[in-house]
């Protein structure tokens, strides 16, 4: 067989690196199934619990105190130990607490419960962005973020159609119990079926071994120089990352928090109405949420300019649909309004995993991460007081999640991309 014949058989072939994707996509799926199918439970935990509306926002936002917390730490576990030993014990972890919320009768035992929940899965985004790292070219780490993103509307989706149905049928509390039995099946082949050093894989390939030997050795900064915490904490573009992702989760969680809760109350959907138009936008995202990261590995050293636009387009839309006077222009509304948002996120971690040392790539985007998890505790408890302090109405609370995405989309302005770093170099040179 000659060169060429090899090259295209190489291209053709399953590779190492999709199964670990994939592994790391079934990670995410069920830590969005486990946090997701709560917002469809929660006008029925709030009627068994009998909370209000700031009780109900609580329930959702301690699960993001309990992430927040153990983030960075849990990206540094991985950092030191590797990520496939992290992931499998903490998907394991939040496995056995998301059955657990299934069985308690109690608020305080219920609080107390979704924050143990948050603190397993708190080292995931960092482990999973260290996976990509680890196994994935520069050139090709923006589609293979998209594609594992693709979890962040594909989760939602799945998780308010399965819960709508089986709450419907069986009442809320089997949902939890359901869902968290897969979780420790995919933690097992998590620990089964990858290694901390794609070396170590037998089924690594001597070529996949070279391209990623030849990834490294383009990364000056990482060959030549120790790069550690206090090296990641100096980069300007973590701090504008944690910011753009601050803002971006406080739309994101609070759109997909009190979404099914506003059909229900505000729009007057039925409960299985409002788990399929709830998922509907979610679907259309997770393609966009694919080209997003394709996008940004086009584009780069400019990702940012795929991010801007759609964002501030996106925070446009949302804002139309809340004011739509008809159900069927709400629902092409949020699905417009997703389709731009969710095709930013994916050029975002794409821009962060291409701008980050792989070697501390946990840390760093654990440290991102962390700014979607205050923003995720903080968003629902504050819309939730919003709709109070409303009288029931939605419009205050919804206007601030728009504002959230514009500012996202600012702050992302101010990042220098490697094109506009080289064009101001040559400038100072002439």
């Amino acid at each position: 067989m000659n060169d060429r014949g090899q090259r295209q058989q190489s291209k053709r072939r399953w590779k190492v690196r999709y199964t670990v994707l994939l592994l790391l996509w079934f990670c995410w799926m069920f830590s969005f199934l486990d946090r997701m199918v709560i917002t469809v439970a929660l006008p029925f935990i709030g009627k068994d619990f009998n909370v209000g509306a700031t009780g109900q926002g609580l329930i959702i936002s301690i699960f993001f105190a309990g992430y927040a917390i153990f983030q960075i730490p849990g990206g540094m576990l991985a950092d030191k130990f590797g990520f496939r030993r992290v992931i499998s014990l903490a998907l394991g972890w939040w496995s056995i607490f998301t059955m657990l919320t299934g069985v308690i009768f109690s608020y305080p035992l219920m609080l107390i419960s979704r924050f143990l929940f948050g603190l397993g899965e708190a080292p995931l985004p960092g482990s999973s962005y260290k996976g990509i790292a680890t196994y994935f070219p520069s050139k090709k780490r923006g589609t293979a973020a998209g594609i594992q993103s693709t979890v962040n509307t594909l989760g939602p989706a799945v998780a308010t159609i399965a819960a709508a149905a089986i709450i419907s049928s069986f009442g809320w509390r089997p949902v939890f119990i359901s869902i968290g039995i897969p979780g420790l099946i995919v933690a097992l082949l998590i620990w089964l079926k990858t290694k901390d050093n794609p070396a170590d894989h037998p089924n690594m390939t001597k070529e996949d071994l070279r391209e990623l030997e030849e990834d490294e050795d383009l990364s000056k900064e990482e060959v030549q120089t120790k790069v550690g915490f206090k090296e990641v904490l100096k980069k300007p573009i973590l701090w504008q990352a944690t910011l753009i992702w601050f803002f971006f989760d406080i739309t994101f969680w609070g759109f997909t928090s009190w979404l099914p809760s506003y059909l229900i109350n505000v729009r007057g959907f039925s409960l299985m109405s409002t788990g399929l138009f709830s998922a509907l936008p979610f679907l259309i995202g997770t393609v966009t949420m694919i080209l997003g990261g394709y996008l940004s590995d086009r584009a780069q050293g400019n990702r940012k300019w795929i991010f801007i636009p759609n964002a501030i387009i996106g925070a446009g839309v949302l804002y139309l649909m809340f004011q739509a006077s008809s159900n069927t222009m709400v629902i092409t509304y949020q699905c417009i309004a997703v389709f731009f948002m969710f095709m930013a996120q994916g050029s975002f971690w794409g821009l962060v995993v291409d701008s980050l040392p792989s070697k501390v790539m946990a840390t760093g985007s654990s440290i991102v991460n962390f700014g979607g998890s205050i923003a995720g505790f903080i968003s629902p408890i504050v819309m939730g007081a919003l709709i109070e302090a409303s009288g029931g109405s939605y419009g205050s609370s919804f206007i601030f999640i728009a504002i959230a995405l514009v500012i996202s989309a600012i702050i992302a302005m101010t990042i220098h991309t490697k094109s506009e770093q080289e064009n101001t170099s040559e400038v100072l040179k002439a």
